[in-house]
């Protein structure tokens, strides 16, 4: 017979309260918002004491830093999803780019704690972010590496874009970005199309230009477009 000391129930009660305090927390950040998180607040819904929970998370920051890392893993599980059946390196594009702006508009809330303004007092510890955080650019870096070289585009400056090149030659060295293949150069045009993906959605999500259109999707096709033109031609 079991009883309430048994390894395996105890396993059980941690992984449950584990799973309500991140949903409690996700709530709350929909709510309230990354800067107004309490760990107070988040014990009280839950029905318990903040020292109850500090066998789990020690404090407001520690429950930021299990919130982004678990979105990160999710938008990463959504892009990996959508990516993984698609063939050629613009169409394995196209579907990063749309799983990026569909999980956006999906979970806005989490999408501004990723990618809007830092949260005041808060700074995410790089041990437990970083392999989370790296994945959906480190996506993009997979697919950009199908392409040795960028294409050229009229109007751009060689010295310029060569100066910007040897700007990120640390980063090209970084262990994760030679694995996946990616030149120098491509590197250089991934983060740009990144930037550029990341600006348009941020404009979508934020409301940042008002009512400009009654058709976003059709702005963020021609994004999408422009991106895959810089990335491959």
């Amino acid at each position: 017979m079991s009883t309430p000391d048994d390894p395996g129930i105890r396993a059980r009660k941690r992984a449950g309260i584990e799973t309500e305090l991140r949903e409690v927390g996700r709530r709350h950040l929909a709510e309230h918002g990354a800067a107004a998180l309490s760990l107070r607040a988040v014990a009280r819904d839950m029905n318990r004491t903040p020292s109850s929970l500090y066998r789990y998370v020690r404090n407001r920051d520690e429950l930021l830093t299990v919130l982004i890392v678990e979105a990160y893993d999710d938008l990463g599980d959504a892009i990996d999803a959508d990516v993984e059946s698609r063939r050629t390196p613009r169409t394995r594009f196209v579907a990063f780019a749309d799983a990026l702006r569909r999980w956006a508009i999906d979970h806005p809330s989490e999408y501004a704690l990723l990618y809007g303004s830092p949260v005041p007092g808060y700074h995410a510890p790089v041990q437990a972010t970083a392999r989370a955080g790296t994945r959906p650019i480190l996506a993009l870096a997979a697919i950009s590496a199908a392409v040795a070289e960028p294409p050229a585009v009229v109007g751009t400056d060689p010295k310029t874009q060569s100066t910007a090149i040897a700007a990120l030659s640390g980063l090209a060295a970084e262990p994760e970005v030679r694995a996946v293949g990616l030149s120098p150069a491509m590197l250089t045009r991934a983060l740009t199309v990144w930037n550029l993906l990341l600006g348009s959605i941020s404009s979508e999500v934020f409301e940042q230009m008002g009512p400009t259109t009654d058709r976003p999707d059709r702005v963020w096709a021609g994004v999408v477009d422009l991106g895959a033109a810089l990335l491959f031609g």
